[in-house]
């Protein structure tokens, strides 16, 4: 990709035009990390462009063509953006600008950028190494020359991220830039320059005006990164998390009963800080895992009582992910993880069965994040020990129960064998009758034998609908209830 736009560099110049890498590829070149992406700009117009490369297209007002990428096979692999040098004015929506216009000169352009790290240009050897002030830098054993009008480079040797210029119109501009200045520092592990903190803090209600979708994208970004927790903290402290999530403020200053030593916020932190999975999804269900507590706290003999706040909490955890826009996929995950975080298990007590249930009811594929976040909510309520045996246990038993029953799926008897061996109509009570079957068969694998089976369904086809239902729900309620005692006598929440 590196030596791609150098290519579509040096024909730009061929052309007579300018042209620059820019932007956070840039830094990362100077970081010595492999860029994601190449951004190009120039004081080509969009049309000569065009006129340069045939395969672009241009359909935006901001003067930025797309150019693809191809392999040996023809086949687009990746998109580069080349945009001529522009400045912007007006914002009255702290997003898009009313006026863009179309500049001669690259210190215009860089001058319009977000921070100090990101608003650095790099040329090749030649005559526009001369027109800026320049320096001489290598890259991978080349000659590059770096156009830094704003202290970028230096920026990057103190790791701070600095606005460009005035920090309170960088974020009237975009204000989506104040979660990129905290998103930038969890990434690159920068702090934030003072200035800038206190421009962000002054202008955090403006983050209202921000789609949601953008505000989600970059907080799975932060989510995403080696220092999440101190991310979350970081909008917290600049006055940007109560925009966003309030609801994890409410555990600001809740304590908890005897088995916590922290506030429920200060566990949700660091049960993120302490998350064993790279996925983003499996950390913000530890940053939300208790966000229901404050809603089911209770006083019970003088002391604090969770009762329920996983089922609580996954209401308010759907309502946050619905909020800010997250996909179904995403939200479903996170929220049966929340849900089902409090799961009892303890060696001995626990039978095969209970965990063919909790494997239906988690779903198989949530099994391993579930154990995650379970060594999360330990860490994060300062557990020395992460992985007790009883986890070690659990992964035993779940390998070895991985491949019985855990849903209708799985029977060996279905709704197409019902209507063509059994001649039973389609309809509810079909459904109920696999239900039943599912329930007895979650208790005993061996019971999934087709012949068995097909005796069971005409005992249950003598049972009306209601009797049906009433079996399955008591099978399953039954299950239920005990594991419910069970939580709440192991953990006293």
């Amino acid at each position: 990709m590196f030596e791609k736009s150098l290519e579509i560099i040096r024909k730009i110049e061929e052309n007579g035009f300018e042209a620059y890498l820019v932007g956070g590829c840039v830094r990362d070149l100077l970081m010595a990390k492999e860029p994601k992406d190449f951004d190009i700009t120039t004081n080509a117009l969009p049309e000569d462009v065009l006129k340069i490369f045939e395969d672009a297209r241009y359909e935006n007002d901001f003067g930025t063509v797309l150019f693809p990428i191809r392999d040996e096979n023809g086949k687009a692999v990746s998109v580069t953006e080349i945009t001529t040098y522009r400045s912007e004015s007006g914002y009255r929506d702290h997003r898009r600008p009313d006026e863009v216009v179309f500049e001669k000169e690259l210190d215009k352009d860089l001058s319009r950028r977000d921070f100090t790290v990101n608003a650095m240009a790099l040329c090749l050897p030649g005559k526009n190494q001369e027109k800026y002030d320049s320096k001489k830098i290598e890259i991978n054993d080349e000659e590059f020359y770096l156009v830094d009008f704003f202290g970028g480079l230096k920026d990057i040797k103190l790791k701070i991220i600095r606005a460009v210029g005035e920090p309170l119109d960088r974020f009237k501009e975009d204000a989506l830039r104040m979660m990129r200045a905290v998103r930038f520092s969890c990434q690159l592990n920068f702090d934030l320059e003072p200035k800038t903190e206190r421009a962000i803090v002054k202008m955090a209600g403006s983050i209202k005006f921000i789609a949601k979708e953008r505000i989600k994208d970059e907080l799975v970004k932060i989510l995403s990164s080696d220092k999440a927790m101190e991310g979350i903290e970081r909008l917290r402290n600049l006055k940007l998390l109560q925009y966003i999530i309030p609801e994890l403020l409410l555990g600001e200053k809740m304590e908890q009963n005897h088995h916590h030593v922290y506030t429920v916020l200060k566990h949700s932190l660091l049960s993120l800080k302490y998350c064993p999975s790279k996925k983003w999804q499996v950390r913000l269900a530890a940053l939300l895992h208790d966000i229901g507590k404050p809603a089911s706290m209770k006083i019970i003999d003088g002391g604090r009582t969770f009762y329920n706040h996983e089922y609580i909490g996954a209401k308010i955890t759907r309502k946050i992910m619905d909020r800010l826009k997250f996909s179904r996929e995403d939200t479903e995950m996170v929220v049966n993880l929340v849900k089902n975080h409090m799961f009892y298990y303890n060696v001995g007590e626990v039978t095969a069965a209970s965990v063919r249930r909790l494997i239906a009811k988690t779903g198989r594929e949530n099994l391993s994040d579930l154990i995650d976040l379970r060594v999360a909510d330990r860490l994060g309520s300062g557990t020395p020990k992460a992985m007790p045996y009883k986890l070690r246990h659990l992964q035993y038993m779940m390998e070895k129960v991985q491949n019985d029953p855990v849903s209708v799926k799985m029977l060996k008897v279905n709704g197409d064998i019902m209507i063509s061996e059994l001649k039973m109509e389609p309809g509810p009570k079909m459904g109920a009758i696999l239900d039943v079957l599912l329930a007895e068969v979650l208790e005993n694998p061996e019971l999934n034998e087709k012949e068995i089976l097909i005796k069971r369904v005409k005992e249950l086809d003598k049972l009306n609908l209601q009797e049906l239902r009433e079996k399955a729900k008591e099978i399953i309620e039954e299950k239920r209830d005990e594991e419910d005692k069970n939580i709440k006598r192991k953990f006293k929440v």
